[in-house]
């Protein structure tokens, strides 16, 4: 697997003093480097049974939508509050100061359905957990959850215990 942590810009204090956000958008605008990251995604799940393809807003739909595309399946958003125009299942999960409720079209995942759950990073794994748990809630089967990045130092995946995690870069 490629080094795809060339295309990662390291930001220092942002959002806030005392984060090292890591930016995306540099392995976006590369073209080779945003395709291989699709394609190792679509070789990994190309055998997998899977029926369709959730993300988390708003930079999960980033790396989903291609990927739903290329593998010819369906693409289901999970949104934060009020982002979706039609009837919602919903969670409320906790951030680090305080809560955010994310949600899901009641119909978006019929019953029995095998999901692939997507986002561009895992950070504490919260919007991630609260995601699987919506698409359970519908009758759902989360197959595994994909990460562009694990930043394993928030232990995020020790909260996502119950599901198969594959992340591309590590740090």
């Amino acid at each position: 697997m490629k080094d795809y942590s060339r295309c990662i810009r390291n930001i220092q204090d942002f959002p806030v003093k005392g984060v090292l956000f890591r930016d995306i958008t540099p392995l976006l605008r590369d073209a080779e480097a945003f395709n291989e990251v699709i394609q190792q995604f679509a070789k990994r799940y190309k055998e997998r049974e899977i029926d369709v393809i959730a993300a988390v807003e708003s930079r999960g739909f980033l790396f989903a939508a291609p990927l739903a595309c290329y593998m010819g399946l369906g693409l289901v958003p999970i949104r934060k509050k009020g982002k979706l125009p039609w009837k919602v299942a919903s969670i409320t999960y906790d951030l680090e100061y305080g809560q955010d409720v994310l949600e899901i079209h009641q119909d978006a995942i019929k019953p029995g359905e095998k999901v692939l759950l997507v986002d561009d990073l895992i950070a504490t794994g919260g919007s991630l957990l609260a995601s699987a748990q919506l698409i359970e809630r519908l009758g759902g089967e989360v197959v595994e959850i994909a990460t562009v990045i694990e930043l394993a130092d928030l232990k995020g995946r020790e909260k996502l215990i119950d599901y198969p995690l594959f992340s591309l870069i590590k740090y």
